[in-house]
């Protein structure tokens, strides 16, 4: 089978770095690092120091973990990569239909996650607010999520994999800074005076929209790594 990919669209990588970015997981850490700060009494500016620590450390863990597995895919021949592409789109397609399913059906079946044991872990980490405490918990929180929840990342790595140069690096760094800018954005708007029972209120309210938005794209980058790798759609 004579396959010729290229690199995809910018589109195709603002568009699912978006979607990824609304993760709860990241979000409810940063939400509850904060209070805890402002509960501590300490300055606007720590918090935005810290807050901004915490974001730097999941970027750079994410960015990390991205070239590592660009690397290893990179090393693997094109005609195994093929049927690797093939293997990974038809999970991340069986992940989306499980995300689509909780929107509908929340806690019947199995259902994606951090394991409650991590969630437990994390939350104690976020407590410890210092500068080596906050990157510790950025790059765990960014190491744990990365499996379970890190689908389109993947689905979009193993894309760039099959022609990576410098133009894929800065699309991954691209993805990598859209994946994180929510959590920017939080910080700000806390910063800028918004209370945090509303950033709470809306993560709680999102949390269906974020499933199944994200389910969708998966299902969507699923069949696109499928097409691309039997030759039926060429990113030239």
């Amino acid at each position: 089978m004579n396959v010729d990919i290229h690199l995809p669209t910018l589109g195709l990588v603002l568009g699912s770095a978006a979607i990824d970015s609304i993760n709860p997981c990241a979000i409810g850490v940063l939400i509850l690092m904060i209070s805890i700060i402002l509960g501590g009494h300490k300055s606007l500016g720590r918090m935005l120091f810290l807050g901004g620590l915490y974001i730097l450390s999941i970027f750079i863990t994410y960015l990390l973990a991205g070239l590592g597995l660009l690397y290893f895919l990179g090393s693997i021949p094109l005609f195994v990569t093929e049927y690797i592409s093939i293997a990974v789109g038809s999970i991340i397609v069986l992940l989306g239909l499980i995300e689509v399913k909780d929107y509908f059906w929340y806690g019947r079946g199995f259902s994606l996650g951090i394991p409650v044991v991590f969630v437990k872990k994390i939350h104690q980490m976020a407590k410890n607010v210092t500068v080596p405490g906050v990157i510790i918990t950025g790059a765990f929180v960014a190491g744990v999520e990365l499996p379970c929840t890190g689908a389109p990342y993947l689905a979009i790595i193993t894309i760039l994999s099959t022609n990576f140069n410098f133009l894929a690096f800065l699309l991954l760094v691209l993805y990598n800074i859209v994946f994180v800018l929510p959590l920017v954005v939080i910080l700000l708007m806390v910063a800028g005076g918004t209370k945090l029972p509303a950033v709470k209120a809306w993560k709680q309210e999102a949390r269906g929209f974020m499933r199944l938005a994200i389910g969708l794209l998966l299902i969507g980058l699923g069949w696109l790594l499928i097409l691309i790798a039997n030759g039926t759609i060429n990113f030239g």
